[in-house]
């Protein structure tokens, strides 16, 4: 009998499924589940964008657009990054519009690496990261980071991870689980290793829009980076359109054209109404968009105060809408922490360890929801952790003083 699975691209076949999604599929088997686990906003996407979808479908815009997106589209973008990060691209080459920043990632890393090239990424790194540098046949290189340095990835990092086949540096940031930020003093130091060694950089700055302390900067737009990097950027989480599966990356004409040949032969193109809907969201969304921004910025300070009153030490999340507490002093690793958590409270947060071993000890918890839900998940997470806190207590003795003896009678 043929053993099918002896078909499939080893790479594959020994790739694990995704951390998040186990955790979202046991959530939605249970009723009265609370979930924080997905990155996902609670928002609808606002009124004027979805109107702006339903008028181009009544205009008959049903058909294919050019591979690299809408031209109308294309400009908007370079003139919302201009305004917004003050990145400069041409729409006419240098701007890709995708189905989700996941796909402008996928393309970027697929144009540029050949087989063997080493990618450095921090970690904890979103799930997607080192699977697709493992299908585009480069080799992934995680660089650890730590609570004490706020998950910050140094420029001496960096250095000291770099081999004779290190091509690419993968920049996360704001990140995704630890809701880091880095500075734009440590990113100087970073683009001068990265020009240094000859990397290109990819920047997936999906979640830049949800900084929310002090500027953000790109490090496309330090000296001498603009074009050894690729900048990822979308509307899923600023616009609330995670569903419309619409992102762009932006770059020098020569990885925007090897992006869009693999785009043409793979995608083709991105929907046409959500690409309608997306001009509406840079021209008129602004608004909406600060309004969604204040709301996640006042949650974080909801969480932040209810870990601390928990007794779970976490590091003070400066962008995106994810808070990555330790959770490791309850006695349970993040894998049993999140399962009991589900099962006895109905609160869904996701293992740190589906971010990488870094991982271990922590838990991602999205605070994309509402305040009412995440006010009784924390009253209900704190129920927890006392239980098993005064548990650890009762089962683990007193440490015995220095020199003592343990009593054998």
């Amino acid at each position: 009998m043929t053993n099918w699975d002896e078909r499939l691209n080893p790479v594959v076949r020994e790739m694990p499924p995704s951390g998040i999604r186990r955790f979202f599929d046991l959530a939605a088997e249970i009723k009265g589940v609370i979930s924080l686990g997905v990155g996902e906003p609670d928002f609808v996407t606002p009124w004027r964008i979805r109107e702006a979808c339903i008028y181009a479908l009544e205009k008959g815009y049903t058909m294919y657009t050019s591979n690299q997106g809408l031209k109308e589209l294309r400009e908007e973008i370079a003139r919302y990054l201009n305004q917004a990060f003050q990145l400069r691209y041409e729409p006419r080459d240098e701007i890709l519009v995708t189905v989700g920043v996941s796909e402008a990632l996928d393309l970027a890393l697929r144009a540029l690496i050949a087989p063997g090239d080493e990618v450095l990424i921090p970690e904890p790194t979103y799930v997607s990261y080192i699977p697709c540098t493992a299908m585009a046949g480069g080799v992934p290189v995680p660089m650890p980071t730590r609570m004490e340095n706020n998950f910050r990835i140094t420029a001496a990092q960096v250095e000291q991870a770099i081999t004779p086949r290190t091509r690419i540096l993968l920049l996360a940031y704001p990140n995704n689980p630890t809701g880091a930020v880095l500075p734009r003093a440590e990113l100087e130091n970073i683009a001068a290793v990265a020009k240094e060694h000859d990397l290109v950089v990819i920047s997936d700055e999906i979640y830049a829009q949800l900084t929310y302390e002090g500027e953000y900067t790109s490090i496309a737009r330090l000296s001498g980076m603009r074009d050894r990097t690729i900048v990822l950027q979308g509307f899923s989480k600023a616009f609330a359109m995670t569903g419309w599966r619409l992102g762009y990356a932006a770059g020098n004409p020569a990885f925007v054209g090897a992006m869009t040949k693999i785009h043409q032969y793979t995608m083709l193109c991105a929907p046409v109404t959500a690409q309608m809907a997306a001009v509406e969201a840079l021209r008129n969304g602004q608004k909406d968009m600060r309004q969604m921004v204040a709301q996640y910025n006042h949650r974080r300070r909801l969480v932040i105060n209810a870990f601390r009153e928990m007794g779970l030490p976490c590091s003070e999340p400066g962008g995106a809408f994810y808070a990555f507490p330790y959770i490791a002093d309850t006695g349970l690793s993040s894998e049993e922490f999140c399962e009991r958590l589900l099962f006895e409270e109905k609160v869904a947060v996701v293992p740190g360890t589906a971010f990488g071993p870094s991982g271990e000890g922590f838990v991602r918890c999205s605070y994309a929801a509402s305040v009412t839900n995440l006010n009784e998940a924390f009253k209900r997470m704190a129920g927890f952790i006392r239980r098993v806190k005064l548990k650890k207590k009762v089962t683990t003795p007193d440490p015995l003083p220095h020199g003592a003896v343990p009593h054998k009678g």
